[in-house]
């Protein structure tokens, strides 16, 4: 198992509520991963009557997965081994500028503003496949074993 999938496996989520395919890089500064939006996902139906878009709480959620929580357990490191962590997200301020639609694969990359005493801030940008930025902003939260 490489380091990438292992973050992914200590991730406290499951489908259909996992926005996270792939890790391309963690480092102690960011994250970069990637995640495709099935079309049958269960938040398409009724979001928009025959135009489904993703939600835009479906996106920032996808930026908190990738690039503050999958971020956040590569800087808890060994600690982690055995551990129940607690995660809670503390505050998002984003921006969208362009829909995501069913299908459609996109790339979240973190950059980490800080982490200290269990709390993590990064500023995250989401860009679709082609390359066009579809939202932005800030995403803290807390991490506790």
């Amino acid at each position: 198992m490489t380091s990438t999938e292992k973050i992914i496996s200590y991730l406290p989520y499951t489908p259909p509520f996992l926005f996270v395919d792939s890790l391309e890089a963690v480092t102690e500064n960011g994250a970069r991963g990637h995640y495709t939006f099935p079309a049958d996902s269960f938040f398409y139906q009724g979001h928009f009557k025959d135009y489904p878009v993703t939600p835009g709480v479906i996106l920032t959620e996808t930026m908190a997965q990738i690039g503050v929580v999958c971020l956040g357990i590569f800087l808890l490191g060994d600690k982690l081994a055995g551990a129940d962590v607690k995660i809670a997200l503390t505050s998002q301020a984003v921006d969208f500028y362009v829909p995501v639609y069913p299908g459609e694969t996109v790339t979240v990359v973190s950059d980490k503003l800080y982490f200290r005493f269990g709390k993590l801030k990064c500023q995250v940008e989401m860009r679709n496949q082609k390359n066009e930025l579809v939202c932005q902003g800030t995403i803290a939260g807390m991490m506790k074993r």
